[in-house]
């Protein structure tokens, strides 16, 4: 029986803790206060200007009006803050604990990361007990369309900063249903974004244009034009986004990478990873997902159904897309309208840590070769550097048609790819074992610490908030979330159209094919435009 993917598929592996116009090729950007800037492909590492956290600072007109600039007011809020008290300790010495203070490791209350969670439900509300319970950041809002995750989302990160933080210096924790609303609040620096998928890349552009950074759950977007939309908007505002791909920081998964991209197995030849089937209601199995025609029931109390359903075409509710309790770490994910079935719930993840590895991490494929060509017998991307990733429906596959691993070769888990070179082979799945490979020489010439997977040993969210101290961008960043996107779109529509397809990823346009070419776009619905 051919394995299928469903919402809850990935519930035990996902650890749930843990506009602008498109610029030409070439085209050089000025951002405000960074001087010009070169295509993020032929840029070193970019450190950027420590800007104010735009708590009201640079605020024009309009929603969305906030940027970064160059001369803030004379006296900022944490400036008045300190020299307020500098000025009352010399009237009368003060005992003030070292946790309020920022000592014994802490950080003081006035330069904690203040950030807003849109989206409390699976993956969101592991989030929730990420920010509300670390050292760098007071969670101050958290915002969901739907009142039974809102309301107690909020007051669970009251009940968590409170029980870590010292009295009198908890900030009370908003619920609100409108992402307008947080993103318009003047307090808040950052926003973790953790929305069905059609919300996210207008989101993270939304919340750039605010003067927030950005975490974004992937996939960052639902089609090439949205992520490259994103992309350039991240950029104009200076923001420091991080994308939810958090295997790639994974001690051990990291490792492999490195190893692998440092030419540990030779040249690369094949890489393997799993695109399973996702089941549609009423349809089916499908390698995309689909519209199935469901029918209307009554909206719950207290959802927002119309803000649900946000940028996308519009679709009565129906319990399929979202109910409570939660049913699966991604239950919409089957409708094309709202999610991206296989890119979603793993090939995202599968993505970035290949990509990584193979030194692609900022490009793309330059051939998608179907099946239906006979050239492979699964669908297969073939890339500059001669590498080529096989999709299979499961781990079989790659024994039984490609003979690429010995028959006793242990190969289990998602959310990373089995390499295959010169000198041997090794995995950088999880959730499934250990890390194997062979020759035994490959594994002891690794020196890995652990070949065991932990997946909450990530420090993902750290290096988000590292780095919107320090400008530096973080380890998985826009265009990097863009990329491991933007593969499984190409995957996909490889896969709709039922044909091979030549893809120029310096210019992310198929080569004369006008039909491939329509499928990089979809129009959003009224007023969800940029």
């Amino acid at each position: 029986m051919q394995p299928t993917f469903n919402s809850t598929a990935t519930a035990l592996l996902e650890d749930p803790f843990p506009l602008t116009p498109a610029l030409s090729p070439g085209e050089r950007e000025t951002d405000a206060c960074a001087g010009d800037r070169t295509p993020f492909s032929e840029h070193p590492p970019r450190v950027r200007k420590r800007f104010p956290l735009l708590r009201g600072e640079g605020q024009g007109e309009g929603e969305f009006a906030a940027q970064p600039h160059c001369s803030g007011p004379s006296l900022t809020r944490r400036a008045f803050l300190r020299r307020s008290a500098a000025a009352s300790l010399l009237v009368v010495p003060w005992i003030i604990p070292a946790s309020v203070r920022g000592g014994n490791g802490g950080v003081a209350p006035s330069e904690r990361i203040n950030v807003g969670l849109i989206g409390r439900g699976c993956m969101g509300s592991g989030h929730l007990h990420v920010l509300a319970g670390h050292k760098q950041t007071q969670l101050i809002a958290v915002c969901d369309v739907d009142s039974t995750r809102r309301e107690p989302g909020a007051r669970q990160a009251d009940e968590i900063c409170a029980a870590q933080q010292p009295a009198g210096t908890v900030r009370h924790c908003a619920a609100i249903n409108d992402y307008r609303e947080l993103l318009a609040r003047p307090d808040i620096d950052a926003v973790l974004i953790a929305t069905p998928d059609h919300w996210h890349s207008l989101m993270a552009i939304h919340a750039a244009q605010a003067g927030k950074d950005v975490y974004c759950e992937k996939p960052v977007s639902l089609t090439v034009r949205e992520g490259r939309d994103m992309v350039n908007t991240i950029h104009r505002y200076a923001r420091v986004f991080q994308t939810g791909t958090q295997y790639r920081s994974i001690p051990t998964i990291r490792q492999v990478c490195e190893f692998v991209r440092a030419g540990g197995l030779g040249k690369v030849k094949s890489v393997f990873t799993i695109w399973m089937k996702t089941q549609v209601p009423t349809l089916g199995p499908s390698y995309v997902p689909l519209d199935p025609a469901l029918p209307a029931e009554p909206t719950p109390e207290g959802l927002d159904w119309n803000l649900w359903v946000g940028p996308a075409s519009w679709r009565p509710y129906n319990s399929a897309y979202h109910r409570n309790p939660i049913p699966g770490v991604v239950p919409w994910v089957f409708c094309d309208a709202f999610g991206a079935g296989a890119i979603t719930g793993y090939h995202s993840h599968a993505a970035d840590v290949i990509q990584y590895a193979i030194g692609t991490e900022t490009t793309g494929p330059v051939e998608v070769l179907h099946p239906s060509g006979g050239q492979f017998p699964t669908l297969t991307c073939r890339y500059a550097n001669g590498v080529l990733l096989h999709h299979v429906d499961h781990w079989g596959q790659v024994k039984e048609l490609y003979k690429a691993v010995p028959a006793e070769a242990r190969l289990e888990g998602l959310f990373g790819g089995l390499f295959v070179g010169e000198r041997g082979w090794i995995t950088s799945m999880s959730g499934s074992g250990p890390v194997e490979g062979g020759p035994a020489d490959i594994l002891r010439e690794m020196s890995l610490m652990t070949r065991q997977v932990n997946i909450g040993a990530n420090n993902h969210h750290a290096n988000w908030f590292d780095c919107i101290r320090s400008r530096v961008p973080p380890s998985a960043h826009e265009e990097i979330g863009h990329r491991s996107a933007s593969l499984g779109q190409l995957v996909a529509i490889s896969y709709q159209l039922k044909r091979s397809l030549r893809w120029d990823p310096a210019q992310e346009v198929f080569v004369g094919d006008e039909e491939a070419n329509r499928l990089l776009s979809r129009a959003r619905r009224e007023p969800w435009q940029v």
